[in-house]
């Protein structure tokens, strides 16, 4: 698993829409798209459950989004350690 696709999730998660994060993460809402789904085959299983107002995660999709949440909290704050910052 990438870093990167697990940063794109949880932020389309926060979002509520692909679209949303897209802007956010300032990328292409087709690389988006593509990044989750390489996540869900991935993981296989799927993740989000597509709607007409967004994205909401499956069962599958809320648990990476908890432990995948405190990951990139703990990745943060070791980018802050290692680039000087105090915690």
């Amino acid at each position: 698993m990438q870093r990167r696709n697990l940063e794109y999730f949880v932020t389309v998660v926060d979002c509520g829409s692909i679209s949303a994060a897209a802007q956010k993460l300032f990328v292409a809402q087709p690389s988006l798209s593509r990044a989750i789904n390489a996540l869900e085959r991935q993981m296989d299983c799927r993740l989000l459950e597509r709607t007409g107002r967004g994205v909401v995660p499956t069962a599958a999709g809320r648990q990476l989004y908890y432990y995948g949440r405190s990951i990139l909290d703990k990745f943060q704050m070791l980018d802050r350690l290692y680039h000087g910052g105090e915690e």
